[in-house]
C-alpha cells in the first residue's frame, strides 16, 4: 500500500496542472520577485518523517517494544505519502497561481496578453511556468504537518502530557514540532512561493490526516493507556489473562469471578483490573 501511494504521488507531481485563466489585471497581485526558497523541498522529509523515525528507533532501544516501533514508522509514512498525494492531487485540479507567477511567465519582463481576452501568453520555461499553477495547497505545508503532527501525537502519549497533573513542560515539548511546521510554512510566504491560503488549507490537510493515522493506531493521549499502541495493548491484556477473553473497555478489560467463602460457603466477587506497570505493559489488581 505505501508503494501504491508513493506512485500515485509521483504521478499527480508529473501530470500537468490545470491551466489556469491569468488575466492582465491579475498579474498585478503576481509580481512578487521570484526567488529561491529558504526550506528546500529536499529538506522536509529529513524534518517531518526522518528525525521522528530516529526518535521512534531511540525509544524502541529504550523499551524493547517492537509494536510501538512498527506502528510509529508505518503510521507517519502513512501520513506523510497520503497528505503528498491528496495535496498533488489538488494540486492539479485547481492549477492556481503562485504570488512568482509574472516573473515565471515573463522572465525577460515583457509581458505578451491576447488582445481579446487578456489573457497571458507565456514565453517562460515550461517547467516554471508548470509549477507556477501549483500554489493550492502547499505542498511543503502539508507534509510538515502531516509528519510532525503526527509526531506531536507520539509524544503526547509517551510522556503522558494529558495526564491531569499540570505538567506544563511535557506541553512545550509536544507543541515543539507543531511550531517547526509553522516555521517550515511561514517561510513559504515570506519567500513569495505561496499565499497565507495555500500554506493555511496544507497545513490544514496535513494536521488533520495526522492525527486520524495516529488514532488509527494509538488510543488518544489524554487515554490512561496513551502510551502503547492498540495491538500491545490487546496482546498484553491476552497473555497476562492466560489466553482467556475478557470484557473490552477500550482496548482492556475487566474481569469478574466468584470464590466460595471457606467458612460460610458464600460467594464473592473479585473485580480484576489492569492499569500501567512501567514500561512492559499491564499488571492485574485485585479489588474485592
Amino acid at each position: 500500500m505505501l508503494l501504491l501511494l508513493g506512485a500515485l504521488e509521483l504521478v499527480f507531481y508529473a501530470i500537468d496542472p490545470f491551466d489556469r485563466f491569468v488575466g492582465k489585471d491579475m498579474m498585478a497581485d503576481l509580481k512578487y520577485p521570484l526567488k529561491s526558497t529558504t526550506v528546500p523541498f529536499w529538506a522536509v522529509p529529513i524534518v517531518a518523517v526522518l528525525f521522528p523515525c530516529l526518535v521512534f528507533v531511540a525509544i524502541y532501544f529504550r523499551r524493547r517494544d517492537v509494536y510501538d516501533l512498527h506502528h510509529s514508522i508505518l503510521g507517519i509514512l502513512y501520513s506523510v505519502l497520503v497528505s503528498g498525494m491528496v495535496t498533488d492531487a489538488v494540486k492539479d485540479a485547481v492549477g492556481r497561481p503562485r504570488p512568482d507567477f509574472f516573473w515565471r511567465c515573463f522572465p525577460d519582463g515583457k509581458e505578451v496578453y491576447d488582445r481579446v481576452t487578456t489573457r497571458a501568453i507565456c514565453h517562460g520555461r515550461k517547467g516554471m511556468i508548470k509549477d507556477g499553477h501549483k500554489s493550492f495547497p502547499s505542498g511543503h505545508a502539508s507534509w510538515s504537518f502531516a509528519g510532525l503532527g503526527f509526531f506531536s501525537w507520539y509524544l503526547a502519549g509517551k510522556i503522558q502530557a494529558f495526564d491531569r497533573r499540570g505538567h506544563i513542560a511535557k506541553l512545550c515539548l509536544v507543541f515543539l514540532p507543531l511550531l517547526v511546521a509553522c516555521m517550515v510554512s511561514i517561510s513559504l510566504v515570506n519567500d513569495y512561493l505561496h499565499h497565507w491560503g495555500d500554506v493555511f488549507a496544507g497545513g490544514l490537510l496535513g494536521t488533520v490526516v495526522g492525527s486520524f493515522c495516529y488514532l488509527q493506531l494509538y488510543p488518544p493521549p489524554y487515554h490512561l493507556h496513551g502510551w502503547g499502541t492498540h495491538a500491545y495493548l490487546q496482546v498484553s491484556t491476552e497473555t497476562r489473562n492466560g489466553g482467556r477473553t475478557w470484557g473490552n473497555t477500550g482496548g482492556l478489560g475487566t474481569h469478574s469471578t466468584s470464590c466460595e467463602d471457606e467458612e460460610g460457603g458464600d460467594a464473592s466477587t473479585a473485580e480484576v483490573s489492569f492499569t500501567r506497570d512501567g514500561h512492559d505493559g499491564v499488571r492485574p489488581e485485585e479489588q474485592v
